[in-house]
């Protein structure tokens, strides 16, 4: 067997090597960025911590509703599309459509059952 072949054991060596320090540049890189701060963002790059909701229910503001809360009050159709919605970031109450991580919620929920006959 020719030592050039691509098979050959140096060949596989190496190339599990490369892929080791391949992996370990792809860590450090998702760990650099994951830790980098954006001046004028106030905040890191890190997932957004747990976010927070207000809604307009029968004329009543009631909250703060974590999104778990939030789809349970959507798949119970207390929040529609028309319910006014405030979250921290917001400069002002929206209706629901008009946010787009509660119209991931509704895209989320499961659609009402209905028992075929």
């Amino acid at each position: 067997m020719n030592d050039d072949s691509f098979f050959s054991i140096n060949r596989l060596v190496e190339f599990g090597m490369g892929m080791a320090v391949a992996q370990q540049m792809v860590n450090t890189m998702n760990t650099a960025m994951t830790s980098m701060h954006v001046p004028g963002s106030m905040n890191s790059m890190q997932t957004a911590a747990a976010q927070f909701y207000y809604a307009m229910i029968e004329g009543k503001q009631v909250g703060p509703f974590s999104e778990q809360e939030l789809s349970r009050l959507i798949a119970e159709k207390k929040v529609v599309k028309e319910t006014y919605i405030w979250k921290p970031g917001l400069p002002k109450w929206e209706i629901a459509e008009k946010v787009p991580e509660i119209l991931k919620l509704v895209a989320l929920a499961p659609p009402p059952f209905q028992q075929n006959k």
